[in-house]
């Protein structure tokens, strides 16, 4: 199944127009089912832009405005949209870490959505702009034919996304500089002349998701030197578990005062 000719035919009339980012939902509804769409735009390590959603008032609180918040910065689509992730769409485990879903954010930020799956375009506007459009479903994961008929209306969604949103306008690249020091600094304010500066790595790679064995592979060294690593952490920061870990982590963020002037 493809975009019809009525849709793409709105699509065309409505580049540019507040009404785009409902009617590209609305034409992607028309191919398979989804609960969900949210658009979200990302400028480096910056707050991301809420682009376009359809939640209700609930569920709009812990999709966007919790978000915004800090646990973008440990998302997978997050992490692929400031990477070197080709544009195109992705399911969530395609792009995720190897122990995304046994790691802290998945229990205690993203599995508290109720999401069975999410896949996502990912669009590079410009330099300074990708933007994520995420289709959420709650009880089933997409089939491999409704993957297939997603992707192959790619060509004008990505069109139709560069479009409209290239005069977006973003933070200035100090402005994300900015962002990107406020990010470092929260992973040094984890246990700041506590940890080693290796200590503060397996941390962020660990919160991302990141198995021993992966975690090692990235650092070079042993997944027996990375447990030795994390036990020494948890020692040091008087915590027992990754959730604990999560935990000081988002509090290290969101006390920043750089942070809080972004």
């Amino acid at each position: 199944m493809s975009i019809c000719n009525v849709k793409l035919a709105q699509i065309i009339d409505n580049l540019e127009s507040e009404s785009l980012p409902q009617i590209l939902a609305s034409a992607l509804k028309s191919i398979v089912e989804f609960d969900f769409v949210v658009i979200f735009g990302y400028m480096g390590s910056a707050r991301p832009l809420a682009l376009y959603d359809d939640f209700t008032p609930a569920r709009r609180v812990m999709h966007v405005d919790e978000y915004q918040e800090g646990p973008y910065l440990l998302d997978p689509f997050f992490l692929a949209a400031t990477g070197d992730t080709q544009p195109g769409l992705w399911r969530l485990s395609e792009i995720a870490p190897d122990r995304f879903y046994q790691g802290e954010y998945f229990r205690s930020y993203y599995e508290q959505t109720g999401l069975a799956e999410e896949v996502g375009f990912l669009v590079n506007i410009h330099e300074n702009l990708t933007i994520v459009i995420s289709l959420m479903r709650k009880t089933r994961n997409f089939s491999k034919l409704e993957i297939k008929a997603i992707r192959a209306v790619w060509p004008i969604i990505d069109a139709a996304c560069r479009r409209h949103w290239r005069d977006t306008e973003t933070e200035a690249p100090e402005a994300n500089a900015f962002a990107d020091s406020t990010i470092e600094r929260a992973f040094r304010d984890i246990g700041e002349g506590v940890l080693t500066p290796r200590e503060r790595e397996v941390v962020e790679l660990t919160l991302r998701g990141h198995s021993a064995d992966a975690l090692g592979a990235l650092l070079g060294i042993s997944s027996g030197t990375v447990r030795i690593h994390r036990k020494n952490i948890y020692t040091k920061l008087r915590i027992r578990s990754q959730g604990e870990l999560f935990s000081v982590f988002i509090s290290a963020l969101t006390k920043s005062p750089a942070y809080n002037e972004v």
